[in-house]
């Protein structure tokens, strides 16, 4: 099977294109970074360009049997995401799996979820067999926290203290292979959620059991949270992701015993701990 990977060079995709290659598959790449594939330069065909460029979506999308569609978290998203569906359309592409977010129409004043709507609206209607898979918020986004937790001994992401149920990179990429190379998903929706829900309070409590030492939750600060975060990245991005931790800290983002029970079926095993994600973690830094 031929895989057409966007994103390949984020989060996701660097752990998704690995396992594509070693489970056999040929998979072509769209990037503007080649350098940033590393160890799999080499090893895939790359299609040099991205979703915002729609003159070279089609020939990256020629003679590919799937395409793994996920859209980078900037303005202008959702119009990248179109682009990519109708050159899917156009090419001829039989399969697309698109990455969204969990609960993405429970909150669509949250721009980070709102954004995906009308590309999942675009893919359902292309005519393309396709799988949505939705995750939670990612454990690696700890990595972004290092110096906050290791420095300061500080936990910051703003989780809140109702709960969310976040999940591993490791198993979304494991989702995406089997979306992406097995038959019998068509037309479904997966939630990528985490077997507990975790509060900021939790988190930091899970970080000091493994460095042995206090780590305190900081996070309920959103105002101070947002203008620690534009050192970091864009003031909209910042502002963006504010309103979203404000829904987490005043509903949560919790999963349902179905949504449990349909990952574990899609994984064929239950999803990573947190707190063993955190020991490995931990051991490094130490």
């Amino acid at each position: 099977m031929k895989i057409l990977v966007t994103g390949a060079t984020g989060n996701v995709g660097t752990g998704l294109v690995p396992r594509l290659v070693e489970s056999g598959h040929d998979v072509r790449v769209l990037t503007r970074s080649p350098y940033k594939l590393k160890g799999m330069k080499d090893k895939v065909e790359i299609a040099l360009g991205s979703l915002a460029d729609a003159a070279c979506l089609e020939p990256a999308c020629a003679g590919v049997d799937a395409m793994f569609l996920l859209t980078p978290q900037i303005h202008g998203e959702t119009e990248q995401g179109l682009n990519g569906v109708k050159a899917a359309q156009a090419a001829g592409v039989k399969r697309l799996v698109y990455m969204s977010a969990h609960r993405a129409e429970a909150a669509p004043e949250v721009p980070h979820f709102a954004t995906k709507l009308a590309i999942k609206a675009a893919v359902r209607n292309s005519g393309i067999e396709y799988t949505f898979i939705e995750p939670s918020n990612y454990f690696q986004t700890d990595l972004w926290i290092e110096d906050p937790i290791r420095m300061f001994n500080v936990y910051p992401q703003p989780l809140g203290n109702l709960g969310v149920n976040r999940i591993d990179l490791r198993d979304i990429a494991d989702a995406a292979v089997k979306t992406l190379t097995e038959d019998g998903h068509g037309g479904e929706s997966y939630p990528l959620v985490g077997m507990n829900p975790l509060t900021g309070p939790e988190c930091a409590r899970i970080w000091s059991t493994h460095l042995e030492r206090q780590i305190d939750y900081v996070g309920d600060d959103l105002d101070n949270w947002e203008k620690q975060a534009e050192l970091l990245m864009p003031p909209w991005l910042a502002h963006d992701l504010r309103i979203m931790y404000e829904h987490f800290q005043r509903v949560g983002l919790l999963a349902t015993l179905d949504e449990h029970e349909k990952v574990e079926r899609l994984l064929g095993r239950k999803p990573r701990r947190y707190f063993d994600f955190v020991g490995e973690v931990a051991r490094l830094w130490k």
